[in-house]
């Protein structure tokens, strides 16, 4: 990260506070807001995503790459999705190459969104969607930082060189958003977006977005192996089960379908079954909470929590759904996630501020230890490294260090500790 991005964005989080204390009804005190800078040859830009407190312009901030009106009152349902698409068909987009696409145009090939509200759940499992969904851009597409940013860089002659988005303000009650923290651009609304914008940008560096690279090198260490299963040793970077990319992972290497999963950032004890039967057996065990799992990570309290103060062991329960406008990420919602429990035990408090802490999941929720040792309602202490929830780092200091079952053949006590 460059000294100029770092004092580009303390000089804007400054100008923020500055404005929070000129204006104590403003919404930032409440909830916080995503605010990005542009380092370009010769100065920086920032702006704000969306409006700030009802408006759209503020001074020292870029304008809305549309010059958008209130929708009119008492408008139908149709008239409504009308005029949204006349919206989308005027919000145009350069890019580096001095092309220009529209947002119906750059959405036509994603795949739909749907909000969480519209999601049918009963007793905390998603069943189905209600009615089908086209490729349509989602509400508040272009309105974010990035786009505005680069939007306005490229239309007034400037050359972009580094970009990052960070919030400012209180807390988000559902999302992991702390003050002045980097996070990458939100995937639902901004990435098609800026995969159009950035063609012909090489030089651009957006922070907290990870490169697509293969790593072809990582192999999993085999620690155990009969003609039934296998134990690994997952290394931090590669994939448990093949993605959308030709990425190698734990599957395809070793031939044997994973009976669980641990995120690509995270490294330690994979269970992979080399039949189905098997695997069907595995796969009961870890439903029944018959399998005992425990990861180890270094957590850092966020500035408004103290180390002191919080309890050396205790349960987190925080249920999870996935945020429609940001996958992968995941969100706390009460009233649509499934339930998510997790036992933690503070091991070591260090001289540094970080904490090491014992994991132990009652359920296998996607994210879900990353994100209950974020939210302010569970340790408010991010894993180190985690580029989703927390600061990105070298990796994430997440590791899967013990499980214990029973072999589904020979029933003989497994117990493997790293």
């Amino acid at each position: 990260m460059s000294a100029g991005l770092q004092a580009a964005t303390a000089d804007i989080i400054n100008k923020v506070h500055a404005y929070m204390r000129e204006h104590p009804e403003s919404e930032l005190h409440t909830c916080g807001k995503m605010f990005g800078v542009l380092l370009y040859e010769g100065g920086y830009l920032a702006a704000f995503s969306a409006k700030l407190d009802g408006s759209y312009l503020h001074e020292g901030f870029v304008p809305p790459v549309y010059a958008m009106t209130e929708e009119p009152v008492g408008h139908s349902k149709e008239e409504s999705r009308r005029l949204q698409r006349l919206l989308f068909a005027n919000y145009n987009f350069v890019n580096g190459k001095g092309e220009s696409k529209n947002l119906l145009e750059i959405f036509k090939d994603e795949k739909p969104i749907v909000p969480a509200d519209e999601w049918f759940v009963d007793k905390g499992e998603r069943l189905k969607v209600k009615g089908e969904r086209t490729p349509t851009p989602p509400s508040g597409a272009g309105e974010c930082c990035a786009p505005k940013l680069l939007q306005y860089a490229l239309t007034h002659g400037l050359k972009p060189l580094q970009l990052a988005e960070f919030w400012v303000g209180a807390p988000s009650e559902t999302e992991i958003r702390q003050e002045g923290v980097y996070y990458a651009p939100c995937s639902g609304r901004c990435v098609p977006i800026l995969k159009h914008m950035t063609q012909g940008l090489e030089d651009l560096k957006i922070e907290g977005v990870r490169g697509l690279k293969s790593e072809g090198f990582l192999k999993p260490e085999i620690l155990f192996e009969d003609g039934y299963l296998m134990v690994v040793n997952k290394p931090a970077g590669l994939l448990s089960v093949p993605g959308k990319t030709d990425e190698p992972s734990a599957e395809t290497l070793l031939h044997a379908k994973p009976v669980h999963r641990l995120d690509q950032d995270t490294s330690g004890l994979l269970v992979l079954a080399k039949t189905p039967e098997v695997y069907k057996t595995l796969q009961a065990y870890f439903q029944r909470r018959d399998i005992l799992k425990r990861y180890e990570a270094v957590c850092k309290p966020n500035l408004q929590s103290s180390i002191s103060n919080l309890q050396s062991e205790g349960q987190i329960d925080l249920p999870l759904l996935p945020n429609p406008y940001d996958r992968p990420r995941q969100m706390v919602d009460f009233e649509h996630g499934k339930p998510a429990i997790t036992r933690y035990h503070i091991r070591e408090r260090r001289p540094d501020g970080t904490l090491l802490v014992d994991f132990f999941p009652l359920t296998g929720r996607t994210h879900q230890l990353r994100v209950h040792a974020a939210h302010p309602e569970g340790l408010n202490a991010p894993i180190v490294g985690d580029r989703l929830y927390g600061q990105a780092a070298e990796r994430l200091m997440l590791h899967a260090a013990e499980i214990r079952f029973l072999h589904p053949v020979t029933h003989q006590e497994m117990h493997f500790c790293l």
